[in-house]
């Protein structure tokens, strides 16, 4: 069973999900998406934990006024309200990734292990793209710069779905619907604020002893992909995974994959996996 939860945090109202019960863990979406693409992951691992998702500011059905704020501060208002006091297991993806590792590095008492799925990392080098490549991100920016949703919907679909090297329409069906439903949802929000989050954890990623998995596709960025494996290797108790033949959001284009990955992970930190 689903409920659903309205959490105040600043002057944002967080829409979240719970499904199941049992030990905590939280899903953060990326910055190309919502917690939707989370749906197949919150059903299966709600089946023996308590899987966790929300809106964060500027997305899906979540309500925010525009202020200054903490993203990890919204993280720490989701757990306070459905965690019950237990640490918790955080998975994240892309942006979603960025804000776990903040997370863990200034609230590490709260934090029991870390799915990362093509994260990014605060203070991480700027990214060096080929020059195709960074054709598509030049036309991104100025697609979002202008205001051209459908403009800017194709390039994040090409880049983030499809794979940045990969032809155009690689996925489709259901999985590319919701992306560009996410999207138009996030491109038409109002101005939410500055993040004010200012751990520049690249440098720091030797403090994280939590049990880690790194996931990244090979069909990512080389650049994210490269950041993959440098924050597996940098934390303390990290392993890295490549998924063959898949971009940025395999959680959405490979669902019970990433389920089961997720699953047995989940169940080797809670002691039940072999």
């Amino acid at each position: 069973m689903s409920t659903k939860l309205q959490i105040a945090s600043g002057r944002a109202t967080l829409a979240a999900e719970v499904v199941g019960n049992g030990d905590p863990v939280v899903f953060l979406h990326a910055r190309v998406c919502d917690r939707r693409m989370w749906r197949a992951q919150l059903d299966g691992i709600g089946v023996s934990n308590k899987a966790i998702a929300y809106d964060r500011r500027g997305f899906g059905k979540t309500r925010a006024d525009e202020e200054d704020f903490s993203a990890v501060a919204d993280l720490m208002a989701v757990i306070d309200a459905t965690a019950e006091g237990k640490p918790v297991i955080l998975v994240g993806c892309s942006q979603g990734g960025e804000i776990v590792l903040d997370a863990a590095l200034r609230h590490p008492s709260r934090v029991r292990a870390l799915v990362l799925i093509a994260p990014n990392v605060t203070g991480a080098p700027e990214a060096i793209c080929q020059p195709e490549i960074e054709g598509l991100r030049i036309r991104l920016k100025e697609a979002e710069k202008t205001g051209d949703i459908d403009q800017a919907i194709a390039m994040r679909t090409r880049l983030s779905l499809d794979g940045p090297l990969e032809p155009e329409g690689r996925v489709m069906g259901p999985a590319r619907q919701l992306f560009v439903d996410m999207n138009s949802v996030a491109l038409r929000s109002a101005p939410i604020g500055a993040n004010l989050d200012a751990v520049a954890a690249y440098h720091r990623l030797g403090e994280i002893s939590v049990p880690s998995l790194v996931i990244c596709g090979d069909l990512d960025l080389p650049t994210t992909q490269e950041r993959s494996r440098h924050v597996a290797n940098a934390v303390l108790n990290g392993s890295y995974r490549e998924l063959s033949g898949a971009a940025h959001l395999p959680s959405l284009e490979r669902p019970v994959e990433i389920t089961n990955l997720v699953m047995e992970f989940v169940s080797r930190c809670s002691g039940r996996g072999g």
